[in-house]
């Protein structure tokens, strides 16, 4: 089972490597070299995460709520300090030696999270293949419907196939149904680029457009078809 992990916040200062052979994962003799100046560090959601209490270390490498290195302090000392201003003491970096601890309100995070998570679901793109069915035969006002409802599809940012059925001896009209279908094609490029240009499968034409950058706020479960 990979890593679950809430978020990544920010330290400032520089952040000694982890001593060569820790038990991080990585191979004995493969130290984590941090960069100085400014530091990510990734904190578990909260099944993982220590907090306060839960914190096993004797001495943290210490961050204060203003996100101030303090240094490395003992456990009780930096529980003080993180009573004192009423907030919580997290350890962001369990894998470092010592431990690294920011004091902060780890309620508050929690949320923020959520909520960020909630609205970067509402701005996720899923993108889907819609189909448009025609004739050869279709007349004028119902192909400009089709297309009518093909744009909103691109608009939204996603793909459309066109899809143009010969039943019988109607296999004969195939040259008809390729120019309907480049007549369709021009008239959408300035939503839509041709994925692939009308083709037979069988006894079908079909046509696949793509988007040119439409955008939509949120995906749909099922396929729309017209």
């Amino acid at each position: 089972m990979g890593e679950r992990y809430l978020d990544t916040v920010d330290v400032g200062g520089s952040i000694p490597p982890v001593p060569t052979g820790a038990k991080d994962g990585r191979p004995p003799g493969d130290p984590v070299v941090r960069s100085p100046l400014r530091e990510k560090y990734v904190v578990a959601d909260n099944r993982e995460v220590r907090t306060n209490n839960r914190i096993r270390a004797r001495d943290v490498r210490l961050i204060d709520h203003k996100g101030v290195q303090i240094g490395i302090v003992s456990l009780s000392q930096a529980l003080e300090m993180a009573d004192n201003v009423g907030l919580d003491l997290v350890e962001v970096a369990g894998q470092a030696r010592p431990p690294v601890c920011r004091i902060m309100d780890f309620g508050k995070f929690k949320y923020q999270r959520k909520k960020r998570q909630a609205e970067a679901k509402k701005r996720q793109v899923t993108i889907q293949l819609k189909e448009v069915k025609i004739r050869y035969k279709t007349d004028d006002h119902d192909l400009e419907t089709k297309m009518r409802r093909a744009t909103e599809f691109l608009n939204e940012g996603h793909k459309v196939k066109f899809m143009m059925f010969f039943k019988g001896r109607e296999i004969q009209f195939t040259a008809l149904g390729q120019q309907t279908m480049e007549k369709i094609g021009a008239k959408l490029m300035d939503v839509a680029v041709q994925e692939r240009p009308p083709r037979m499968e069988g006894r079908v034409l079909t046509m696949y457009l793509a988007s040119k950058g439409g955008k939509k706020e949120e995906g749909e479960s099922a396929e729309n078809k017209d």
